[in-house]
Parts: structure tokens; sequence; C-alpha cells
């Protein structure tokens, strides 16, 4: 079954200290038994880890949410509103401005703050054999690719979603989300051989991450560096360090949004630097400050799972639709593909399937009852109002003990429960959002 809500691993070292605990846990047990509003955040034990550019965030108007003691924009409040949640089941304050944020991503490009994410380094002269036995994916990749992976149990189960960078021979970047931080740091060094020259060491604090994603990204970043940024010099899936300002970054083109965008891992003393160059040249640009609502809006569009919601340790590669992202042909027996081969030959009993509502009012939030041909089959994973679509867009697995397929998911008839209420939706295996990838590899 799935520990993940009772995993000790959730959190940090510093949130088991007197102080933190003295002021979290009071207002812990009182929300236990009060209304469990969607995006509700603590109030207690804040303001505990900031990125460096945290105030100047602040100032322009960002809400913050928290995750494993990160402070992180949310949204940022337009025209003078105050950035503090007024909850609802419904469309909540944020929702238009995030909406903006959203569209500006889509049509300009925007500026996100993903210092939070966890980074780690593996190297040593066995880093590439420990990580191919440890990754799904293939990482015995060249210096300067980006391997997007999982990493499995025996059941084939996927404890970790992360990317791995290889910076040489001997290096590897590892980078998750920031609630897997120490969750992924223990899964990978606990499964290092003993004997192995291969050494995880935890860099989170080492670099800001600034993320420049949009159709105009490329303009905005050509314009303050000399690097050779055209799709033929700097492909989807690479790395490499470049200038911006007096600083040196590594700049990683990927996306967690569905478009053309680049990751920049900056060291932490020259953050505020690049920020800075960044933001006066991005209002030529129509650059926008967007948060993690906005983030979670457009990854959802675009179908990208999220580990912990849409991914668990009781889910497969396979039937989340992520066997793209699983090499069986390399010679390596990662952990985990004997249980895949296995689950292939026999055939699945769930697949997560993408959805969108008919209908543009309602919104999904996530664990709402789906019905196929009247029949409860499953439960939403995720779910947002996709502001490109123009209506709610969900992802949950669709289950039959019989076995489910491709022919299963296409011929049926769909709808989910919101508040109560049945709404049709139209089942994908693809994303409503550019499913050929052709925005992402522009």
């Amino acid at each position: 079954m799935d520990l993940t809500e009772v995993d000790i691993r959730r959190f940090q070292g510093f949130q088991n200290g007197a102080g933190y605990l003295h002021d979290r846990v009071v207002e812990t047990v009182g929300t236990l038994y009060g209304m469990h509003w969607p995006h509700l955040q603590y109030e207690t034990a804040r303001d505990v880890r900031r990125s460096p550019i945290h105030d100047r965030l602040a100032a322009l108007g960002a809400c913050f949410g928290e995750v494993s003691g990160w402070e992180r924009p949310n949204w940022y409040a337009s025209h003078e509103a105050e950035p503090r949640y007024e909850h609802s089941f419904g469309r909540q304050n944020w929702f238009s401005d995030s909406g903006e944020e959203h569209r500006a991503v889509r049509e300009a490009v925007g500026l996100f703050d993903q210092t939070s994410f966890a980074k780690f380094l593996i190297q040593g002269r066995d880093a590439e054999a420990v990580m191919q036995r440890i990754c799904a994916n293939d990482v015995g990749v060249p210096a300067g690719r980006v391997v997007y992976t999982t990493m499995l149990n025996r059941h084939g189960g996927i404890e970790a979603d992360l990317t791995v960078t290889r910076l040489c021979e001997d290096r590897y970047m590892v980078v998750t989300g920031g609630a897997g931080e120490r969750r992924d740091f223990h899964w990978i060094e606990q499964s290092i051989p003993d004997g192995a020259h291969a050494f995880l060491t935890n860099v989170t604090s080492a670099y800001a991450v600034l993320g420049v994603m949009g159709p105009k990204s490329r303009e905005l970043l050509s314009s303050l560096t000399g690097a050779d940024l055209s799709n033929e010099a700097f492909p989807f899936l690479s790395s490499r360090e470049i200038e911006i300002g007096h600083a040196v970054v590594r700049a990683t083109r990927i996306t967690y949004v569905g478009e053309l965008g680049w990751e920049l891992y900056v060291p932490t003393e020259f953050a505020t630097h690049v920020y800075d160059v960044l933001v006066h040249k991005g209002q030529e640009h129509g650059m926008r400050h967007a948060g993690f609502h906005a983030m979670d809006s457009l990854r959802v569009e675009k179908g990208y799972r999220a580990w912990g919601s849409d991914l668990t340790d009781q889910d497969t590669p396979v039937e989340a639709g992520l066997r793209f992202a699983v090499a069986f042909e390399k010679a390596v027996e990662f952990n985990g593909k004997s249980a895949l081969l296995r689950q292939i030959e026999q055939g699945v009993k769930k697949r997560l399937v993408v959805f969108t509502l008919d209908d543009p009012e309602p919104l999904l939030l996530g664990d709402e009852p789906i019905y196929r041909n009247g029949e409860v089959v499953g439960r939403t994973t995720s779910g947002t109002f996709g502001h490109t679509v123009g209506r709610s867009v969900g992802m949950g697995y669709v289950e039959n003990e019989e076995g489910v397929d491709t022919a299963d998911i296409r011929s049926g008839t769909y709808e989910i429960e919101v508040r109560a209420e049945r709404f049709q939706a139209t089942a994908s295996l693809r994303p409503p959002y550019d499913p050929r990838n052709e925005r992402v590899r522009s």
C-alpha cells in the first residue's frame, strides 16, 4: 500500500527541531479538524527557507506557499490587491491573476523561481554504472545531455521521478521536486552498492534556479548572452554553461510547462544579479513573473505527471504512460525491469488517462470520482483549470480488474463528479495541449 503520507522522509531534518515542532504542531492538530480548503497553507513555522530573490518577489506581490520549509511564490497579486488567499471550493481570489500568468507563459515568456528544486551530485568512477542500475532510462549519454527518468522498486513501482544531467564522464546532477528532497536522496544513497566508487552530495543550497519559459524565451536569453541558443546548437534536453550578465550559469533546456524554455542553475551568490538582468531585459519581451499555481495548470494541460499525486510507488511507468522513459534495451538489469516486462506480457489493470470536461464551468481539484459507462472506475489524481483550452483538465487512473487497454479507454463514455454532480468528460491518452511536442522542441 502507498505509505507516502506517513513516510518519515517527507520531512526535512530541521522540521524535527523543538522550536519548529512547538510552533507547527498546535496548528496541525487544529487544522486536522478544520475545513480542508484547496491550497490551504500553514501559517506557523514559516519563512524558514528562502530563495535569494525572495524579497524582490514579495515586493512584486507574490503570495507564497510552503513546501519542505521553502517559501515558493504560488501567484502574484495584481492591481494592488492583497497577496492573501480567500479560500473556497470554487474559483479562488487568485484565479484570474494565475490565469494571466498562465497565458503569458503560453504567449510570451514567464519567469519562475524554482530554487526549491532539490539538486544532488553523484560522482566517482562508478557513477555511470550505479545510475544505470538505479534509473529506468538510459543515462549513459554524452556530457551535456539531460535524461528524464524514473527510479523503480522491485515491483516496478515509481519511487522517484526526476531528471539526470551528465556533467562529465564521472559526474551527474540529479534534480527532483522540493518535496522529495529527503526521500529521493535516501533512495539513491541506499541504492549505491557497498564498495562502489560513487558519492552522493546534496547541493540544493548551492544553486538558485530561475525558469525562463515561453515562446519568446530564446529571444530574451539570446539578448543577454553570446551563447548560440538556436535549436541546432542548443537542442531540447541539452545543458551547458553560459554567461548571463557577469555570471556563469548552467542553462538546461527542459520544461515542466510545455513550452520552449530553459532552467538556469545559478550559483546562489550570483542569483540576485542574474535575476535583475533578466527582469531589466525582460520588459522588452513581455516577460511576466509566474507562480506555482500557473505552473500546475500549465503542466496538467500538457499531461505532465507529478510524483505524489499522478505517480506513486504503487504505480508503474507502464500504467502511468511513461514507457518512453524506460530503456528496456540497455544492457544493465535496472531495478524493476523484470516486473515491468511481466506486466507488459500480462497486461495492466489500470491506466493513467487525461480528462477534459465538456462544460467550461466546473472546476477540477483532484480526487473526484471518475465514471465510465455509469460505473465508478477511479478518481482523479490531478485537476485544475486549463486557461489555454478554456475548461478544466485532470488526470486519473481508469481501473478494471479484467484489464485496461487503449481500445477500452477510447470506447467508454466518461463523467467526472464535481460537488455531487456529474459532468461529461473527454478521455484521452494524449494531452489536450500540443500533443506532438512541437512547442517544446521549437
